[in-house]
């Protein structure tokens, strides 16, 4: 699996159902609200054989109320 983190830049008033849309996906392992540039962030695993970008699309990206994301993915662990 590939461990990747997610943040959503949400439209003024919708954070609170933006992330409950995402979680009623069951895709995300911890969402979080952030203060800054984004409102949340989440850590997703991938499974090895997905693509990630394709993966994050058609599970995360179609939700009403994002307006950006920003993924950053990971290498190792120490």
């Amino acid at each position: 699996m590939t461990c990747v983190f997610v943040q959503f830049r949400c439209q003024p008033g919708k954070t609170y159902e933006v992330a409950d849309a995402i979680y009623d996906r069951e895709v995300v392992s911890e969402l979080y609200s952030t203060s800054g540039e984004y409102d949340l962030i989440a850590k997703i695993y991938i499974p090895a054989d997905a693509d990630v970008g394709h993966y994050l699309s058609d599970r995360l990206f179609d939700i009403p109320g994002i307006v950006r994301t920003l993924t950053t993915m990971t290498f190792k662990a120490f």
